[in-house]
């Protein structure tokens, strides 16, 4: 595969304003991170005015930040942990961690096994964290279980009519779903993701899965050797100030000879497997979107079940990258699921996603079949974007990555529930054959499966990224949104994605941002409490509830980051980014300078300010098990 470099000669005009421009925008990266070491005199009097006090405020209390070994209220506190023991650990009850345990019992049923298959899930009930659009593309479901209509599965709508339109602020142009483009959903089905992923945990406990939804898994255990031993889950019984309650109590570890992480999207164990095992050496840095949606029942007159539409174009301008989705469901009343996603390396730090998907749906061609409705549900998440180039290493001592933690999401087709399946299923399949088999052949003491990855490579998942892999770096370019148009027909409809040639990304999402100083504030028209609602009424419609008495999961590095260097420089992005309210500047009881306040309650787990923060200095840890939205069928 030839990979192309921004200085690299193309003889097609097009793919030369592509990568010519991806130069120019990250010579403008390097631009910014000049401008910021050469206002040191500016940041100090930020800084002053922000933060009169030589000492931030104290925000994070996390043990993760402060050590509990080091804080003498922890002095004779029992840290032992009990310890289980299973074949196969897996981590995540989303679509690829429930395909991988459901095929390993499979598995282990045909050959007649015994195979103790364990998954913990950090969300209260399985499928209460899942959200997406979402139309489902059934393959993998298929192969998985080629009867699933007459076992029952929640595929209730199939597609009846693809609609695509590049929007306006005031009109619609419409654009024909040609056979073979990747947006085409003629054989999908339109689903309530949630309502799958339950029904996929019923499949699994039948099969004699062991489900833990509740426990959350916050720690990877290790071999002496330095291969993976398995997870431990949250302690509990922890005060806001990180002390002991006279509840507390260790959370418990799993021991497995495999263990399988399937956290979703920017997974927080998955970030420290990928520094312990040097695992993205390799490929280029992740790039994300947020998604954002909402659930309405509509007036029965406009309701046209089967219906799915997509959007680009307006309220965003041609240089960011998003668009929206609009799905008619026939789930026995009017309802829509309809939502709206961003690319997380926009670079105006006055942005605010929630704010953009409010103003989108009072689009002329979106409002009336809103008008008169409900809203009943809303949520938001992160989406891997990077394809086939940000890829990660996928196994590793012990361990494998499943589903979307490593990113096999099929960007164009705004698709990744099929792929994500299709890893875990074989992820089950390269495990089984090596912990079955009479003598192992391993080096380290948990299992190293490297036929995973080969099986993976050598799958339809690998070549159906592979031929859309340009797709989304091809909108780096000075025609934006219209020239990604136009390369994806060129390259993809007529060739196929057969271009000798990969197109790269151009870095962290985190890295795209310009100082405020250099970008125009956007003014958004208030919400009017029918089509668009303000961000807190939103929140209470996600469910989202986490005990209150514990340590803020929004972990920060360095506490006085926030005001001196993202409010100073960046006017505090987020604020913005957030699609929960979590995050906000206020006055300091002094009266002379802002602090940042988190409101840990609000946060939905979409992992955007861990993306996001232009200084990286937000980790997202998992809160105590059972906290965070309680999606019904989003």
């Amino acid at each position: 595969m030839l990979t192309v470099r921004a200085d690299f000669p193309i003889c097609c005009l097009f793919t030369y304003l592509f990568i010519s421009v991806r130069s120019h925008r990250c010579i403008q990266a390097l631009k910014i991170k000049q401008a910021e070491l050469a206002v040191p005199q500016l940041y100090t009097t930020l800084h002053r005015r922000t933060c009169s006090s030589g000492t931030a405020p104290r925000i994070t209390t996390h043990y993760t930040i402060h050590p509990r070994d080091k804080d003498p209220r922890w002095e004779g506190i029992e840290m032992e942990r009990f310890a289980d023991e299973a074949d196969v650990v897996i981590v995540g009850g989303g679509p690829a961690g429930l395909s991988a345990a459901i095929r390993l019992k499979q598995l282990a049923n045909e050959h007649e096994k015994e195979l103790r298959v364990c998954l913990v899930e950090k969300a209260s009930q399985i499928g209460a964290h899942t959200l997406s659009g979402a139309c489902l593309e059934p393959s993998a479901l298929t192969e998985l279980f080629p009867d699933w209509k007459e076992r029952g599965a929640p595929l209730n709508t199939p597609v009846t009519e693809d609609v695509f339109s590049i929007l306006t602020e005031k009109h619609r142009i419409p654009v024909p779903m040609l056979p073979g483009l990747p947006m085409r959903n003629h054989g999908n089905y339109i689903v309530r993701l949630g309502n799958f992923v339950r029904w996929l945990g019923e499949q699994a406990e039948e099969l004699g899965v062991e489900l833990y939804p509740g426990y959350a898994a916050s720690e990877v255990l290790f071999h002496e050797d330095g291969s993976v031993k398995g997870i431990a889950t949250n302690d509990v019984g922890i005060a806001k100030d990180g002390s002991p309650k006279d509840i507390f109590e260790r959370g418990m570890e799993l021991h497995a000879k495999v263990t399988l992480f399937g956290e979703g999207c920017h997974g927080h164990l998955a970030k420290q497997l990928y520094k312990q095992f040097n695992l993205r050496e390799n490929c280029e840095p992740q790039t994300y979107a947020i998604g954002l949606k909402e659930l309405w029942t509509i007036d029965e007159k406009k309701w046209r079940p089967g219906r799915v539409e997509h959007s680009v174009g307006w309220p965003l301008n041609r240089n960011t990258y998003g668009g929206s989705f609009l799905y008619h469901l026939n789930e026995g009343e009017p309802l829509v699921a309809l939502g709206f996603v961003i690319g997380l390396d926009y670079s105006n730090p006055y942005m605010s996603p929630f704010r953009e998907f409010q103003r989108w749906k009072h689009h002329p061609f979106v409002a009336p079949t809103l008008e008169g409705g409900h809203r009943i549900a809303y949520g938001a998440r992160a989406l891997n974007e990077g394809g086939l180039q940000s890829i990660p290493k996928l196994t590793f001592p012990g361990g494998l990555l499943i589903g979307c933690s490593p990113g096999f999401m099929n960007v164009p087709k705004i698709k990744g529930t099929h792929t994500a399946m299709k890893s875990g299923m074989l992820a089950a399949e390269a495990i089984f054959s090596k912990i079955t088999a009479e003598n192992v052949d391993s080096e380290t003491t948990g299992l190293h499966v490297p036929e995973y990855s080969d099986s993976l490579k050598s799958s339809w998942v690998w070549k159906e990224l592979y031929s859309v892999r340009n797709i989304r770096p091809s909108f780096h370019n000075y025609f934006g949104l219209y020239g990604g148009m136009i390369y994806t027909g060129i390259f993809y409809w007529i060739l196929r994605g057969k271009e000798p040639w990969t197109l790269k990304h151009c870095g962290l999402d985190a890295n795209q941002l310009k100082p405020a100083k250099d970008c125009t504030p956007i003014d958004y028209p208030k919400p009017d409490g029918k089509i668009s609602f303000d961000l807190l009424s939103s929140v209470a419609l996600s469910g989202t509830n986490h005990e209150g008495d514990q340590p803020p999961h929004l972990t920060l590095k360095d506490d006085s980051v926030p005001v001196a260097r993202n409010l100073g420089i960046y006017d505090g992005p987020e604020q913005r980014f957030c699609p929960a309210g979590v995050y906000e500047y206020v006055p300091l009881e002094t009266g002379d300078g802002m602090r940042l306040q988190i409101n840990a309650q609000n946060c939905v787990h979409c992992k955007t300010c861990d993306i996001k923060d232009p200084s990286q200095n937000i980790n997202w840890v998992v809160p105590e098990g059972g906290g965070g939205p309680a999606y019904n069928g989003m």
